[in-house]
């Protein structure tokens, strides 16, 4: 099973140490270890009472009962003393693990080799607040407090599905969780478990243990008035139906709903749970139209992230948590399915990125924007790094320090993987075309660029498209070699794993070679591909079609025969002119937006134009945005923040202009009405 768990205190030491938040915290002398049980329990110390002889062979009985007597009493003061260290102990713990050091602090050690990580340790505060002992709980796992009967199968369903979801989460991940979680004593009476679970690695890096810091208080809820917490109470609740009886079949419209309609004899969490959650946010919306009772889950908010992150993923949803505190999931989900309050902004910044430059790369890694490179003056290859924070009250970029900065270059990528890594690719340096790949963590203290090393890599190439899958692959597509020539093929490289390794990705068939070209993601592993300058026959033309690629299975390019959408309102059947160096993003719903780049003609290079791959019959559609639009826009000077704003850099004319930023927004804000 691998390594043998460490001491319960020795774990209880270190997890105080790495949690301590900067107060000093006096750790107590460790005892012995004890390997007969996992709880650590006082033992008085052998007390030893000598007396010199006297040369006499017998006591008088009155001194060796003196004696006795005095052992007795020793023994049980220093069994006192040992068990008021141990509280003591346990006290000076729990200030520097929890962020309640006023309230009595719950410690349990589960052992993360074993599975389903049973519990191997509980101090006395658990079993106050708890009512289970000691011996009850070892073995299992701490989930049967989310029962409000010891004998109970599953988890209560007050007891919210999304944070025992997370916890499961974590505890796989090997990541600290914190939170609130309704639990139960063993007598059935609910508590709110402010809960903290805090992985123990060893030296080799493995997860051996899983320290939990639990503070337990009174849970203000009526368990005889609600039925679900998620969930109102709706299946007892009275319809207004007439008694008349159907001319047809003599039975009233009551008694034939409830044999056509048996759905809505299940229970509210079956509803829920297994079949409203499984839908789109479109279907949940039209659903919510059938009656009363569907109609009040479906208004549940936990109800609609449940959907939302079925339907876009984790990942998505993730991003969307702040914008969710403003206008709730369910404004959210159907201002980003229907793009009713899109609209354009501006925005200035302060700061200056200099020298001034132009065909630099830029992409989002959270809230901030990053900018590497590019071509400054006499066409001279830049290696430098800005950011641009817009959590600040004052956004300004500023150059950061780093160490190893890649060579200098300009018509290359730049990717976000996990929120907080950069990495580069490829572009034209001072030597030529390059190939290389470099990583930067921004969230380090000193953030280094590393480059990586992964087998054998592509041609050396500018003017190439990539986009990032599952946080951790980079792909790259096309782009144009030293002797001018363009590609076609596709390449991925999984800098998740240990030793990342570049592979083409084989396909039967491929798209034109092109430069200029755009990769979008959506699904979670499909790909998308637009415009470019495409090899068509012995020309080079602007091109205006559209392939997608799945990477699940066997991948293969296919083209999508996209139509012109016919319809009344805001949206137009116009399709968009071919065009390279656009702009090209997915919405949270995984429909692509087009805009920008060198468009011939006199075509408005600001229209913005919409496409859901995932239809039977792809259609285009034209967006009627409010607000004033950039003029230009280009691919590597525009980033998505949030999954609902998408910055443009600079757009006035053909110039950056790098302190004025144009802001698509795709869901309300607080000042929504005001165009700056």
């Amino acid at each position: 099973m691998g390594k043998k768990p460490q001491k319960t205190k020795e774990l209880l030491l270190a997890i105080a140490e790495a949690s301590s938040t900067g107060d000093e915290m006096q750790q107590q002398p460790q005892p012995q270890p004890q390997p007969q049980t996992p709880r650590k329990r006082g033992r008085p110390r052998k007390i030893v009472e000598t007396e010199e002889k006297k040369g006499q062979e017998l006591a008088k009985e009155e001194e060796e009962e003196d004696t006795e007597s005095q052992y007795q009493k020793a023994k049980t003061n220093d069994k006192e003393e040992e068990e008021e260290e141990e509280e003591e102990e346990e006290k000076d713990l729990a200030a520097g693990l929890f962020f309640y050091p006023a309230e009595p602090t719950s410690f349990v050690v589960s052992d993360a080799f074993e599975p389903d990580f049973p519990i191997i340790y509980v101090n006395t505060v658990f079993e106050i607040f708890t009512g289970y002992r000691a011996h009850e709980v070892l073995g299992r796992n701490c989930r049967f407090l989310q029962y409000r009967d010891p004998r109970a199968q599953r988890r209560h369903p007050l007891v919210d599905p999304f944070v025992a979801s997370e916890i499961r989460r974590c505890l796989e991940e090997g990541v600290e969780f914190q939170g609130e979680l309704l639990n139960f004593r063993k007598d059935g009476t609910p508590i709110v478990n402010r809960l903290r679970l805090k992985p123990i690695h060893d030296d080799d890096g493995i997860v051996t243990h899983i320290i939990g810091i639990q503070v337990f208080s009174e849970a203000k809820i009526d368990l005889n008035s609600v039925s679900y917490p998620v969930f109102k109470k709706t299946g007892d609740q009275k319809c207004d139906h007439s008694d008349a009886y159907s001319p047809i079949s003599g039975q009233s419209p009551f008694s034939l709903h409830q044999e056509l309609c048996g759905i809505l004899q299940l229970s509210d969490e079956v509803l829920a749970h297994n079949i409203l959650s499984r839908l789109t946010p479109r279907d949940v919306a039209s659903i919510g139209s059938v009656c009363r009772r569907i109609r009040q889950l479906t208004k549940n908010e936990y109800l609609r992230k449940m959907v939302c992150q079925n339907t876009w993923g984790r990942e998505v949803t993730g991003a969307l948590e702040l914008m969710t505190k403003k206008l709730g999931w369910g404004r959210l989900a159907r201002e980003l399915t229907t793009l009713e309050a899109v609209c354009w902004r501006n925005l200035t910044v302060g700061g200056a990125v200099e020298p001034s430059r132009c065909n630099f790369s830029a992409c989002a890694a959270g809230n901030r924007l990053v900018l590497f490179g590019g071509e400054g003056v006499n066409m001279e290859p830049m290696d430098d790094t800005f950011v641009l924070n817009l959590d600040a009250l004052n956004p300004e970029w500023r150059k950061i320090s780093v160490k190893s900065s890649p060579p200098g270059r300009w018509g290359h990528t730049l990717s976000c993987l996990n929120g907080s890594w950069l990495v580069v690719f490829g572009g034209c340096g001072r030597e030529g075309l390059l190939n290389d790949v470099f990583v930067l963590d921004l969230d380090a203290k000193q953030p280094t660029w590393k480059e990586v090393f992964g087998g054998t890599p592509p041609l050396p190439r500018s003017w190439h498209s990539s986009c990032t899958i599952g946080g951790s692959k980079l792909v790259i597509s096309g782009g144009c070699t030293d002797a001018g020539v363009l590609l076609s093929d596709t390449h991925l490289l999984d800098l998740d794993a240990e030793r990342p390794i570049w592979k083409e990705i084989p396909t039967s068939w491929a798209p034109p070679s092109r430069l200029g070209h755009s990769l979008s993601v959506y699904g979670k592993s499909k790909i998308l591909m637009f415009g470019g300058l495409a090899n068509s026959g012995h020309l080079r033309l602007r091109s205006g079609e559209t392939y997608t690629l799945d990477l699940e299975d066997e991948p293969q390019w296919r083209q999508l025969e996209c139509s012109a959408f016919t319809s009344m309102g805001s949206q137009s059947a116009v399709v968009p002119p071919p065009r390279l160096d656009h702009v090209a993003f997915s919405t949270p719903c995984g429909r692509i937006i087009i805009f920008g780049g060198s468009i011939a003609g006199m075509n408005s290079p600001s229209q913005l134009f919409l496409l859901d791959p995932s239809e039977e019959k792809p259609s285009w559609r034209t967006l009627n945005v409010p607000g004033q639009p950039p003029k230009f826009a280009w691919g590597h000077s525009t980033c998505v923040v949030g999954g609902t704003r998408v910055l443009v850099l600079g757009g006035h004319t053909e110039e950056w202009i790098l302190n004025e930023l144009h802001e698509l927004c795709l869901a309300s804000t607080q000042d929504s009405n005001t165009y700056l």
